[in-house]
């Protein structure tokens, strides 16, 4: 360990000399406090730091300690549940200690429980060759996740001897043979946020994750390995859209980082997630999440380390063959941190005061994500599916974050704050988003359900599109200058707006619906447009249908609230529109006032 000494304190950043033999990316122990920094920049024997508490008081003079050692994470059975700060503290125990219910500075804890013992059962056996990633036993972590114990990185050889019972992270557990003599090993692996923990090969994503989000499962799917982006001004829903992924996403293990956002939102996902039971589990959502919590109130610099941490946990579980959902809520905030450690580092601005390199570390954490055969023997599949939210200004998408983060993600999640203020959530726009995996997806859907659906959604997308054009001339000129078919294609794309694509997240049905379901709710709504165009083909006019089809059409509406178990109502439906229709066309009435 090497001490320097204090040179200058500017917020977060700490500049010392006399450390000629740190490395950039040592954490050390700053000032009489032992506060955590890590150095970020080397200039001959002046390290500048940025430190990840608050530096108030700490002053030129003052020891600084490196350790040698990259700031990173510690993996190991605990991890699930659990509420860590940007360098994982866990902050109940970090309550515990001091009694605080604010971040006391200086405070050394362990991220994670030394003394609890897990039930660990071995896969190997003695005198079987293992190698890097090869899985040596597991231990039952919640009901849900099996934590998978696997050989460290770099590590190969024969198994020499393997434990079974109960043990403590520390406690060592197997041993293995290797050229350079038996090593011993216990169930805690480390590794440096910074760095990306290697795989065999990356596969192409070709899944769609469900987040039971009709407007996202429908019209913009997102691969399991892929990435996506949320952009949104203040109050259009950011925060919930990714509430509701975290919630209902078929994956085994979603990470959640509060990344600079109000501490009250993190408040809420501490207070709902535990009461929320999973569809795919029937267990609690806490059973397979781990949130990561650096809200606007906690020290800068540490909200930029919280998503490397984030995503160093994610991939860690990626390796034991799960698919993982990360949810980073904001990288605006994030990118504000690199904003402000840059500009006390005085370095070149770039777009609006950004560093220069700000492309890229978006594009570094983005790249993390993607499905992958993992190292080992066994070759499993893994994936982690990235998704960001991002705050503009103002909710202009055209400024650096937004536009670095769209050359990197293959999904468009655009929220429009016109929608919101009509209380049409989720409030994505359906002009202007977009998803680059549709048409692989669309099919992949269709297969999995036996049903057309990719021609469904280009139909639906094209109704929305129309509905669009045709209300600017009915601004201009009046709604009576339609014709019946177009006044149709507006009645068919209110219905696919406000009775499929709006969504109440407060409602116990309606906050999430199955992809069977957003098929039986979409093909009856199409069913509607099909029954009534063969209808005016038949001489009827538009009018007549609306209103002989009146009770059906509110039934759809309500079609949303039907319970998963009720699905078959939706062919009873199709039939009722049916003979509505066919009984508006054998009166054969002349009425033609909508």
């Amino acid at each position: 360990m090497k001490i320097g000494r204090i040179v200058s304190v500017s917020g977060p950043l700490v500049t010392a000399e006399g450390m000629e033999e740190a490395n950039i990316q040592d954490i050390c122990k700053v000032g009489k406090l032992g506060l955590i920094g890590e150095i970020i920049e080397m200039r001959g024997n002046v390290a500048s730091i940025q430190v990840y508490e608050e530096t108030s008081m700490i002053g030129p003079g003052e020891p600084v300690e490196t350790t040698g050692d990259a700031l990173s994470v510690e993996l190991a059975p605990g991890m699930i549940a659990q509420m860590f700060d940007g360098i994982q503290r866990p902050l109940d125990k970090f309550m515990e200690k001091t009694e605080s219910n604010y971040l006391v500075r200086g405070v050394s804890i362990e991220p994670l429980d030394r003394s609890k013992k897990w039930e660990f059962t071995p896969t190997v056996k003695i005198g079987q060759k293992v190698s890097t990633g090869d899985i040596v036993g597991s231990v039952p972590e919640t009901k849900v996740i099996s934590h998978k114990i696997m050989v460290p990185h770099g590590i190969e050889g024969t198994i020499k001897t393997i434990e079974q019972g109960q043990f403590t992270i520390h406690d060592t557990i197997y041993s293995i043979e290797t050229d350079e003599g038996v090593k011993e090993f216990n169930m805690m692996q480390k590794w440096p946020v910074r760095q990306g923990r290697p795989t065999a090969k990356k596969l192409n994503p070709v899944e769609p994750m469900v987040t039971g989000q009709r407007v996202i499962d429908t019209l913009f799917p997102v691969a399991k390995g892929g990435s996506a982006a949320v952009p949104g001004p203040f109050g259009a829903g950011k925060t919930v859209v990714q509430h509701q992924i975290a919630k209902w996403a078929d994956v085994d293990l979603v990470v959640y980082v509060g990344c600079g956002e109000r501490g009250n939102e993190m408040t809420d996902v501490i207070n709902e997630f535990p009461e929320l039971i999973d569809p795919n589990t029937g267990e609690s959502i806490m059973e397979r999440t781990i949130l990561i919590a650096n809200t606007s109130n906690m020290p800068v610099a540490a909200r930029e380390a919280s998503i490397y941490t984030g995503i160093t946990i994610a991939e860690y579980f990626r390796d034991m063959g799960y698919s993982v959902a990360i949810m980073a809520d904001s990288t605006s905030r994030w990118a504000e941190a690199l904003r402000e450690m840059s500009g006390r580092l005085e370095e070149m601005p770039g777009d609006e005061g950004y560093p220069a390199y700000l492309g890229s570390r978006i594009a570094e954490y983005y790249e993390r994500a993607g499905k992958v055969i993992t190292l080992g023997s066994e070759g499993r599949e893994g994936s982690i599916t990235a998704i960001g939210a991002v705050s503009p200004p103002g909710g202009d998408t055209s400024e650096p974050v937004t536009q670095n983060t769209l050359r990197v993600v293959k999904v468009f999640w655009s929220l429009d704050n016109l929608l919101a203020q009509k209380r049409h959530f989720p409030s994505i726009d359906w002009l202007t988003s977009y998803s680059l995996y549709s048409n692989e997806l669309n099919e992949y859907i269709g297969k999995s359900l036996g049903k057309d659906w990719s021609n469904m959604v280009t139909r639906t997308k094209l109704l929305l599109q129309d509905e669009s054009e045709l209300e600017e001339i009915v601004r201009l000129v009046g709604v009576d200058s339609l014709s019946e078919k177009d006044r149709l294609k507006l009645e068919t794309a209110k219905m696919i707006r406000e009775d499929f694509l709006q969504q109440n997240a407060f409602d116990d049905v309606d906050t999430y619906t199955s992809r069977e379901k957003q098929y039986e709710m979409l093909a009856t709504i199409l069913n509607f447009e099909d029954e009534a165009r063969a209808g005016m083909e038949l001489g009827a006019y538009f009018a007549e249908i609306k209103k002989g089809t009146a009770a059906a059409r509110e039934q759809i509406a309500k079609s949303k609230y039907f319970p998963e178990d009720q699905i078959a109502k939706f062919e009873v439906l199709r039939n009722d529109i049916k003979e509505a229709v066919h009984e508006v066309v054998s009166e054969g009435g002349m009425e033609t006032n909508a």
